[in-house]
């Protein structure tokens, strides 16, 4: 049996012809062109959608200097990164507002020397048309990388070592405040905090904001340990903090992550979460539901801000102008405190 011929792709002439307009006309439809007529734009679209024409990407890009292409970089070496729920969830984010376009999205790691040599090198032949970075710190390279490429970049989180053009971030220092402000207003007076990596905007906000109710309510940090966000840090941080400050009744953690590694702990050593030490969280991600007791956790929308993101890399692409936003956060109650 002969195999079938393949079907043909209708030419962009044949297109136009069967719109009735001209080729030019009919491209400047599938460019995405202004000041074309309703009409016309109609009459292509229906064209196109009879005949199955599917435009040729590489000349597309030619016409329109773009590579349908966006980037989001993530200044870490783990592939194991994006099984995070706090990415995970930003790739959702980031995915829901592409698939409205023609735009693909690519990945990248980004802490290694050779992460960034591939990166610096995607950005200088302007391999994609705009970029998203997320965990960006104080001394990455990555920051100096993207402002020399002169292409559209949103950053996911305020640095804090510089304000960039265009960022998305959570209102971290309002977040902490609020959580540290239900400690106190439960009667706590000796409450700990494990904070975010040194250096990050979203740790440093939460310290602050942590600090801010801590003097407001007249008291004096009980105990200060850095983490890392994860899980095993978390743990390794509460069982510091109980080692130097045993008599600790609350402690405000900087992620879900981190406290449930706390919890973990504070169950190993014996006390009762939240009668003998209360515990609030950050992110309200899914494993502050399924800790032992529920995790109360500060909310941020981790999915708006990855669509936020996506949104004002699209407009900065299409040669809009666009500000920064910082989006709300709120304290969730649950039976940790």
């Amino acid at each position: 049996m002969a195999a079938a011929t393949p079907r043909r792709q209708p030419t962009l002439d044949e297109v136009a012809e069967r719109a009735g307009v001209s080729r030019s006309a009919a491209s400047r439809v599938i460019n995405q062109a202004p000041h074309v007529s309703r009409a016309t734009r109609e009459a292509v679209e229906r064209a196109i959608k009879e005949m199955g024409y599917l435009p040729n990407r590489t000349a597309r890009a030619l016409a329109t200097r773009q590579t349908g292409i966006v980037a989001l970089a993530v200044s870490h070496d783990d592939p194991e990164l994006f099984a995070d729920p706090f990415y995970a969830q930003i790739i959702v984010g980031v995915s829901s507002v592409l698939e409205d376009t023609d735009l693909h999205l690519l990945l990248c790691l980004a802490s290694s020397g050779r992460g960034r040599s591939r990166l610096t090198n995607l950005l200088r032949t302007r391999g994609v048309d705009g970029i998203m970075l997320m965990a960006m710190s104080e001394d990455d390279p990555l920051n100096r990388i993207v402002g020399q490429a002169g292409l559209p970049a949103v950053y996911g989180g305020r640095p804090s070592h510089f304000e960039p053009q265009w960022y998305v971030d959570s209102d971290n220092l309002g977040g902490a405040r609020l959580a540290t402000e239900h400690l106190v207003g439960l009667g706590r007076t000796r409450i700990a905090t494990i904070r975010g990596v040194l250096g990050s905007e979203a740790g440093d906000a939460r310290y602050r904001g942590y600090r801010e109710a801590m003097v407001m309510a007249g008291l004096t940090p009980h105990g200060v340990v850095e983490g890392d966000f994860t899980e095993a840090g978390g743990a390794a941080a509460m069982r510091v903090l109980l080692d130097s400050h045993p008599d600790l009744d609350a402690v405000f953690t900087a992620s879900d992550n981190m406290a449930a590694g706390a919890l973990r702990v504070l169950t190993e050593a014996g006390r009762s979460v939240p009668g003998d030490v209360a515990v609030v969280g950050f992110d309200n991600l899914g494993i502050a539901e399924r800790t032992d007791p529920p995790l109360t956790t500060v909310h941020q929308s981790i999915q708006a801000l990855g669509k936020e993101m996506t949104r004002m890399l699209l407009a900065l692409i299409a040669g809009q102008d666009r500000t920064s936003i910082i989006l709300p956060t709120r304290l969730v109650l649950r039976g940790s405190a």
